[in-house]
């Protein structure tokens, strides 16, 4: 009787300790509620993508205690990573250079859009400043002190020869798919520099940069696509060729006027709102702008051995203002600690 009597004193005391730890379990996956190991960032190549990317995973990392690791790949292939999953987050999707996948991918509920990381950038044609101002200490002369807009291009072809066909200048546009590459095609037209311009398309982004630093280095004229803010916009003193404030009905027939305002955004594949919701809550505050962007390019470019990660960590310091508003005030301190 007494064995009885203990037998079922011991299961009475199991079966509470077991209904006590399902309660005790539920409690913790409610007060936890992200329910995701690991999130994997998009690098589409730039240096501004590789600062914020180490910008949100220190915080994910230190904050929330999440691992996360990075998808290297060229903008489609990592916008069709996100698209399907394989990625979880991208930092600068810089939504009217892939417009039509854009506004596909968000119809079709394959991503989200949760902030804008920054709006006030620039895109265009550029010169280097000392084609129009010269540059005393290097001993350049202006070579064109008259060249303010891109339609002052039709008076300058010889500046700007191209090596293929000599009398012509060569303008470097965007890669052949870019969207901005058929509008550059298409202001060409419109500002009537068919005729004494080559429009020439380059294979890559890399390839700009490398004709761009070529011509830089050597003092010589040079005319071509590119935008800011980035590592090359920071590096090298350029610039952007004026046009007509953006009007969005002449832009659509002709072009010719500046470009639209680029939305550069913060987006989520579908899954991660559910999945990651704290993340998704930080992410949706998460801004910055093209200059805030530009001092952590600077800082690369001005130590030279400096890491996209070491830059973060330095603005991360400076601009602790900044940053800290995204975040919880508890999660903030582990981050805060961890630098």
């Amino acid at each position: 009787m007494k064995k009885l009597l203990i037998l079922a004193a011991v299961m009475m005391l199991t079966v509470l300790a077991a209904c006590g730890g399902s309660d005790s379990e539920a409690e913790s996956e409610s007060g936890s509620e992200n329910k995701v190991d690991k999130l994997v960032f998009a690098d589409a190549g730039w240096n501004s993508i590789r600062v914020h990317n180490s910008i949100a995973q220190r915080i994910i990392e230190e904050g929330y205690g999440i691992d996360t690791e990075v998808t290297p790949g060229s903008t489609a292939a990592t916008v069709q990573g996100l698209r399907e999953g394989d990625i979880d987050i991208y930092t600068e999707v810089w939504t009217d250079n892939i417009k039509e996948v854009y506004e596909e991918a968000i119809e079709a509920g394959e991503i989200e859009k949760v902030s804008v990381n920054f709006d006030d950038n620039e895109q265009g044609l550029y010169v280097p400043t000392y084609v129009i101002e010269g540059d005393e200490e290097r001993g350049i002369e202006p070579m064109a002190p008259g060249l303010k807009t891109v339609e002052d291009l039709k008076n300058y072809p010889e500046l700007f020869e191209d090596p293929a066909e000599p009398g012509k200048g060569r303008l470097i546009n965007a890669p052949s798919g870019w969207a901005i590459e058929k509008a550059i095609t298409k202001k060409m037209e419109s500002y009537g520099l068919n005729e004494s311009f080559v429009n020439f398309k380059p294979g890559s982004d890399a390839a700009i940069v490398a004709s761009l630093a070529d011509a830089y280095e050597a003092g010589e004229a040079w005319v071509g696509y590119y935008w800011s803010p980035t590592a090359v916009t920071a590096k090298y003193d350029l610039t952007l060729l004026q046009e007509p404030e953006y009007d969005p009905e002449v832009y659509e027939k002709t072009k010719a006027t500046q470009a639209p305002p680029n939305d550069v955004v913060v987006a989520v594949h579908k899954d991660v709102p559910d999945k990651a919701p704290d993340v998704v809550d930080f992410l949706k505050n998460y801004e910055t702008s093209s200059a805030l962007t530009e001092e952590a390019l600077n800082y690369m470019n001005e130590n030279e051995d400096a890491s996209a990660e070491e830059a973060a960590v330095w603005w991360m310091k400076k601009h602790e203002d900044v940053w800290t508003e995204w975040i919880p005030e508890d999660v903030a301190e582990k981050v805060k600690k961890s630098l």
